[in-house]
């Protein structure tokens, strides 16, 4: 029999003790057994600010403020530097707000992410995070690395929160979070989620169907490294989020230890899901 002190938190404090830096973990298999480390922390966003100005655009949307067919200009006051695609095209174009929210998940898109910010307005969208029920997040300027030394602020207990209602359809409203996971599932980056995953799982051409889909959303900047999202299974969802700072290596690299650490968990919640089928814990 397993003793019952070997909690995953304490397989998890034991996993974690080498590490140089703090992670916060928040997750929830939706049969109330939630892991909670450093829940409540604020963190430095980054990019994970995506996913609530996105649930913002469908707010607006349902409100009838907005619309995923309106045309956005690209304009001089959007360009920014860092990750997304929009850069290498030229000031002036002209794109539906669909793809400019997609451009700005999928491929993390900083200058799709101020165009949405701009259409939307700043505070509108910290307001619908408040209505969210998102006590500790906040949307503090658009992406701009010259004037701000932050985007965002929250906490994996915030953060968490967005996409267990995004699993359940209680964000926004069914239609729209089914749309906003949609293009969640498309993100190109889970090198923390699901970087230590068996390729078996999620590797359509090792396999004839992917076993494990997430939808994420993940960010980095220099203070941190954050990663979060549905994981959907053979066995159901489960959501996780895992959010870094005061670690000492600023540089980006595919095996910063943030993410080496944070892979790592993330497998071990995987492997604890898949071997209770469907649950952290009997």
């Amino acid at each position: 029999m397993v003793d019952a002190r070997l909690t995953l938190e304490k397989r998890i404090e034991a996993e974690l003790a080498s590490y140089d830096g703090f992670m916060g973990i928040y997750a929830d298999d939706f049969h109330g057994n939630v892991i909670s480390v450093g829940a409540d922390e604020k963190f430095e966003t980054a990019s994970t600010i995506k996913v609530y100005v996105l649930a913002s655009l469908f707010d607006q949307i349902e409100k009838g403020n907005a619309s995923l067919e309106d045309m956005l200009t690209y304009k001089k006051e959007h360009v920014i530097d860092g990750s997304g695609v929009l850069c290498s095209l030229d000031v002036g174009t002209e794109l539906r707000v669909k793809d400019v929210a997609t451009l700005m998940i999928i491929v993390s898109d900083n200058i799709a992410t101020n165009m949405i910010i701009d259409y939307l307005g700043l505070e509108t969208i910290n307001a619908c995070i408040r209505r969210l029920g998102c006590r500790d997040t906040v949307l503090h300027n658009p992406i701009d690395f010259e004037k701000y030394d932050r985007l965002g602020t929250t906490t994996p207990r915030d953060y968490a929160g967005v996409f267990v209602r995004l699993a359940k359809g209680e964000l926004i409203s069914p239609q729209s979070d089914k749309k906003m996971v949609e293009i969640l599932k498309k993100q190109h980056y889970n090198s923390m989620l699901t970087g230590n995953f068996p390729p078996v799982y999620i590797d359509s051409d090792n396999t004839d169907d992917v076993l494990i889909h997430v939808a994420s959303k993940s960010g980095s900047m220099d203070a941190c490294r954050n990663d979060g999202g549905i994981v959907y299974t053979p066995y159901g969802a489960y959501v996780l989020v895992m959010l870094n700072k005061d670690f000492s290596d600023a540089m980006y690299y595919p095996s910063h230890p943030a993410t080496v650490f944070g892979s790592r968990v993330s497998r071990m919640l995987l492997d604890q899901f898949l071997a209770l089928e469907g649950r952290f814990v009997l």
